[in-house]
């Protein structure tokens, strides 16, 4: 049986680990710093335990930081990084730098249940939910961990069909403890599993992105089988319940694909859905994967698009792409061939 790992857990399992191991409770704390504050990479580098305790640690625990097993470098400066993650297999997340911010999109899960049309995350199925370690090491393990501002919860997976875990990092990254980033430095991306979407609104005050992509329930549910589940009107109603005129802010992911969801009646139909709620629209330049006849909305089509929205009072901008040449865009990330191999 191998050993657990101390990166992902929170101070109160730390305290666990610290009180079934005879140490003193003070320790918990000074391991919380070795591992989020200096990043330590091995037990014995947490100088200030004692050689017998550091010891105890060895027997059963390992940090548990690993580094990224490869990396493709875009022409716009996004990389995107390949982790191993065991049996699961691999995953991938993107660091994209643009001026003053250098964001990294991590991912929650290996694969995908969801079978969202235009996404090649899940044509790959699923392999396993991530471990708040897992997630973690993402942001710590890559060439660029002291640079980060932002993290988005928009790489593979399904952020709400793995919250325990998602929150668990979350709360690592805010924690004085922790990183002792401000939540507003974080969005977490869902398609509207409301289950973890209520926890996640409740539990932390983190940003979050509404994948929408058709306002329209039935052709949503043509694109997104999670709408017959949960119904965008009632991922709404859920949404409308909190009060995002402060810092939080949510957001409405729209791929724009050509005859699909792109004419002014779905801007029509879109503007009367999101009517009083304070929010932003981001619409998406859609990435053509293998074997899904879709298109993306011409650029002409993008603007009238997003001026319809603008004119009805709902903020809009079109995304700008990043890491196609990579395959690092939204919607491109998978592992399949890999784990395949």
């Amino acid at each position: 049986m191998g050993k657990d790992t101390l990166l992902g857990k929170t101070l109160t399992e730390i305290q666990l680990i610290v009180k079934e191991l005879d140490m003193p409770a003070f320790s918990a704390k000074q391991i919380a710093d070795w591992l989020y504050k200096k990043k330590v990479t091995s037990i014995d580098e947490m100088s200030n335990l004692s050689v017998k305790h550091r010891l105890l640690l060895n027997e059963k625990y390992v940090v548990g930081a690993v580094k990224p097993s490869d990396a493709h470098y875009s022409k716009d400066g996004t990389v995107k990084y390949l982790f191993n993650v065991g049996e699961k297999g691999a995953i991938e997340s993107v660091y994209i730098p643009d001026e003053d911010r250098h964001t990294l999109c991590v991912s929650s899960q290996v694969g995908c249940k969801m079978g969202c049309l235009f996404c090649m995350t899940g044509k790959q199925g699923f392999k396993g939910n991530l471990s708040a370690c897992e997630i973690i090491n993402q942001m710590q393990s890559i060439n660029e961990a002291s640079l980060l501002s932002n993290v988005v919860f928009m790489g593979m997976g399904e952020p709400m069909d793995n919250i325990d875990e998602v929150l668990k990092a979350i709360e690592i990254m805010t924690a004085s403890y922790g990183y002792a980033w401000s939540p507003k430095r974080i969005t977490v991306s869902t398609i509207g599993l409301l289950p973890g979407l209520k926890r996640l609104l409740a539990e932390s005050d983190c940003h979050v992105a509404i994948s929408l992509h058709n306002a329209k329930s039935a052709e949503r549910l043509a694109l997104m089988p999670v709408e017959k589940a949960y119904p965008l009107v009632q991922v709404l109603e859920e949404i409308r319940k909190y009060d995002f005129s402060h810092q939080r802010r949510v957001s409405f992911e729209y791929i724009m694909l050509k005859g699909v969801n792109d004419t002014p009646q779905h801007a029509k139909v879109l503007k009367l859905l999101l009517k009083g709620l304070l929010c932003r629209v981001n619409l998406i330049r859609y990435h053509a994967i293998p074997g899904v006849e879709l298109e993306c909305s011409d650029e002409l089509t993008m603007i009238n698009f997003r001026d319809a929205l603008t004119g009805g009072g709902i903020i809009s901008t079109i995304r700008s792409s990043r890491g196609e040449d990579i395959f690092a865009a939204c919607g491109m990330l998978s592992t399949e061939k890999l784990n395949q191999k």
